[in-house]
This record gives structure tokens, C-alpha cells and sequence, in this order.
């Protein structure tokens, strides 16, 4: 397993990956103002920057309490916040977020875990379909989330990582990415655990309040 120093590198070089898409875009856009015969293309170039700092600050806001500390702890994170964190992270994705949840409010550790699961669960439907989220504070905090859509599954290194086990290859930033969560879990004093069958996966949580 890699040692705590290494999984901060990895998950900085998650969040960095993630954002060289929309910064690539709003150069490949602002460099479209020094043509002198592109007056033609600026509107959608000012879309185009528009769009992707959009793209950012979704990103940004996101990691920053999904992977970061999220503001100053200990505190709790209302549920429509994370609502709106993850609508905005994954307003473009494939599958379709459904909430279910009975509790208001999440310990900010809940509330990181489950934007660690809602991620899980998102890349484990690139085809689309529907991501179901569940967080009830009942006996702990329970969170479940399960994807269901054409070819869902959890990416093989995912796998692996939720498992206890090491990746092949190793990890990197995007296996790094469920360690995490399950890291978050145990070391909460909790558990997390995934079930996959035919085009569904099934990843739940239980931390003490």
C-alpha cells in the first residue's frame, strides 16, 4: 500500500489531471483573440472560456471536499450542498444522479466519503444510466450508492484498490481515488464495501457518528 506521503502525490496529480481538460480549453479559446481574422470565431471562443471556468470551478469545488479539508473541521455539510457539488461535477456525465437520502445534514467526514463514492459510482456507468444515493444517520452514518446502466462496473484497478489489493501496474491518480475512500472509512473507524453484479455496483459505507 502506498504510504501516506504517496497517496497525497497521487490524489494532487487526480486534481490535476482533471483540470488540464477545461485550462486547455480556455487557452485554445483565448488564443483565437490574437488571430487579427478571427473576429468571426470570438463569440464562441468567450463561450468557450465561459463554459470551461465553469468546468473549474465545478472541479475545484468539489475536490476541495471530496480531497481536501473542505473548510476547517470538525463541522457538519448539508446535504444540499453536496447536492449541488456533485450536480455541478457531473452535470455533463453520462448517467443521472438520483437522491434518496433521508438525512439533512453529514459529518464533513460523511459528507467527503460520499463524494468519494458518488465518483466511484459515476465512472462505473460511462454509458449512462442511473447513479442512486442513499445517507441516513441511523446507528453511524450510512451511505450507499449504486450504479446501475449498459456495462456498468467497477474499473478493474478500482477493484483491486476496494479490496485491499494492489492494482496492476500499481496505483496512480485515478486508483489512488478508492483507496482513498476506503482509507477515509477505516481509518473513521468504519468499513466500505463494493458489490458488483450484471450492469449494476453497489458501494456502501457505515462510519461512526
Amino acid at each position: 500500500m502506498p504510504k501516506a506521503s504517496d497517496l497525497a502525490a497521487l490524489m494532487c496529480a487526480r486534481v490535476c489531471h482533471d483540470l488540464v481538460g477545461p485550462v486547455s480549453a480556455t487557452g485554445t479559446a483565448l488564443s483565437i483573440f490574437d488571430e487579427p481574422d478571427s473576429a468571426d470565431m470570438r463569440e464562441d471562443a468567450l463561450r468557450l472560456v465561459r463554459e470551461s471556468a465553469e468546468h473549474m470551478r465545478a472541479k475545484l469545488e468539489f475536490a476541495r471536499l471530496a480531497f481536501g479539508a473542505g473548510g476547517s473541521a470538525p463541522g457538519e455539510v448539508e446535504v444540499a450542498m453536496i447536492q449541488r457539488l456533485a450536480g455541478d461535477m457531473f452535470r455533463s456525465a453520462k448517467a443521472q444522479l438520483e437522491w434518496r437520502t433521508e438525512a439533512t445534514s453529514l459529518p464533513k467526514l460523511g459528507a467527503r466519503l460520499l463524494l468519494n463514492l458518488i465518483l466511484l459510482a459515476v465512472e462505473s456507468a460511462p454509458r449512462g444510466g442511473e447513479v442512486r444515493i442513499e445517507a441516513t444517520r441511523s446507528g453511524g452514518v450510512r451511505l450507499r450508492v449504486v450504479a446501475i446502466g449498459p456495462r456498468a462496473k467497477l474499473l478493474p484497478g478500482a477493484a483491486a484498490a476496494l479490496d485491499g489489493g494492489i492494482p496492476e501496474g500499481g496505483f496512480d491518480g485515478r486508483t489512488a481515488q478508492p483507496l482513498y475512500a476506503k482509507t477515509i472509512a477505516e481509518e473513521a473507524g468504519g468499513r466500505l464495501e463494493a458489490r458488483t453484479e450484471e450492469e449494476r455496483v453497489e458501494l456502501t459505507a457505515l462510519i461512526p457518528e
